[in-house]
């Protein structure tokens, strides 16, 4: 028996899933035994085997998500090995694949899971699956960013966050486009980053900050800013920036004085890696699978340095306790469920 007929004849009816009974602020899972989904149309039935968590994953669980019925299955990134496909479809049975899921559907937190064909991307054999499990969300809003904020060579750019996933890859990318990179980081983690490539990193709990970065950068302000914090640090950011300068935020904007809006007149623009499915754009979630494609080729090529990973059990108890943990702040590396 080839092992392509294995893999399709040896999918069960039920499956084990991690689940959000309803949410709450201890993080509190379950493990579940769940109808495995079936395929239709254009879809993979996929074998997952490694995902990646993520800060998202813990604020949904203790809040919910507006478009969720309970209980949901949590997890957004995936890497798996195709057991189902349509004949004719690319990728086809036993290949790997990697995606980052819908925010509107089911998660990936469960032994199989269905996903779009052109949503995923295949992994290379010199890439390891748990090293591809780190890439989906970071990398993709790390690249996303840099996009929006039209980064180019001799750029001043701000990186808030720099020790987190996402600062860990737009920290690199931004180099790699020549630009003058400054972020903030608690004081062990600037020599990471600098290994990563920044050119100043700054203590976020450092009082005097903004004195330490303008003195550092100059009269002029920043050309763009990351800001993956939000709140006050928006502001503070804004104030930061040259005039005209572009700044791509991951949170939800803070109410911003009327008097700093036409003082720096900037270009603002929203990060939302989850308005491709939310809004059912083919085009962004394609534009995914071609981000996730640079992303493995960099690992390959050895251009993209991976996060430390930290491997957790698949159990209800130990993903809590790494979403807590994530929650906490201070948390560097990224954390993949082994399946």
């Amino acid at each position: 028996m080839s092992n392509v007929t294995t893999l399709q004849t040896n999918i069960p009816d039920t499956m084990k899933a991690i689940v959000l009974e309803t949410p709450n602020e201890q993080l509190s899972l379950a493990e579940v035994q769940w109808k495995t989904p079936t395929r239709t149309g254009n879809e993979l039935l996929v074998k997952v085997e490694y995902v990646g968590l993520n800060p998202l994953d813990g604020q949904y669980a203790k809040t919910g998500f507006c478009q969720w019925q309970y209980p949901h299955i949590l997890g957004l990134d995936a890497v798996g090995t195709v057991v189902d496909a349509p004949k004719g479809v690319f990728p086809t049975v036993g290949d790997r694949v990697m995606w980052h899921a819908s925010l509107a559907d089911q998660g990936v937190l469960s032994e199989y899971t269905t996903v779009p064909n052109y949503a995923v991307s295949v992994v290379p054999d010199d890439v390891e699956p748990c090293q591809a499990a780190t890439l989906p969300c970071a990398g993709m809003t790390a690249l996303i960013a840099l996009e929006k904020l039209q980064i180019i060579e001799g750029d001043t750019l701000l990186i808030e966050a720099g020790a987190g996933a996402v600062g860990h890859f737009a920290i690199q990318f931004a180099k790699q486009r020549g630009a003058d990179v400054f972020t903030t980081a608690a004081k062990h983690n600037h020599k990471r980053l600098k290994r990563l490539g920044a050119d100043a990193v700054f203590d976020y709990r450092e009082e005097k900050l903004c004195h330490k970065i303008c003195h550092e950068l100059g009269p002029q302000g920043f050309d763009a800013i990351l800001d993956s914090i939000g709140g006050d640090a928006t502001i503070r950011n804004l104030e930061l920036m040259g005039f005209c300068g572009r700044i791509a935020c991951l949170q939800a904007l803070p109410e911003i004085p009327q008097a700093l809006l036409f003082k720096k007149a900037p270009n603002i623009c929203i990060v939302s890696l989850g308005g491709a499915w939310l809004e059912n754009s083919l085009c962004a979630q394609q534009h995914m699978s071609f981000m996730s494609n640079l992303l493995l080729n960099g690992v390959a090529d050895g251009s993209i340095i991976l996060p430390e990973i930290h491997l957790v059990d698949f159990k209800a108890d130990a993903i809590s306790i790494a979403l807590k943990t994530q929650l906490a702040g201070g948390f560097t590396g990224k954390q993949i469920v082994s399946f």
